[in-house]
């Protein structure tokens, strides 16, 4: 499964989106309603739980955790950082 859909389903998952609302992985989830400032704490620990991360407080900014593409993009580059 792709981070993307790992996010996907966490998303779902926790915050009763349904399969239907149409959430699309470049979608802002501030303007989308879609997170708010305890939810991103919640992503955060899904995050390092799920994909083995550390997300360090001055990465906690919506450059890196405002879409599922952000989110996962993020990810991808923690872990390759963590391999290097």
């Amino acid at each position: 499964m792709s981070e993307e859909a790992k996010i996907r389903q966490f998303l779902l998952d926790s915050y009763l989106m349904s399969e239907d609302e149409n959430v699309a992985d470049t979608d802002s989830f501030i303007e989308k309603g879609v997170l708010d400032s305890t939810g991103v704490l919640e992503l955060v620990a899904f995050l390092e739980e799920e994909f083995s991360v550390k997300v360090l407080d001055d990465e906690l900014t919506p450059e890196n955790l405002d879409s599922i593409r952000l989110v996962a993009d993020f990810v991808r580059r923690k872990r390759a950082e963590t391999a290097a």
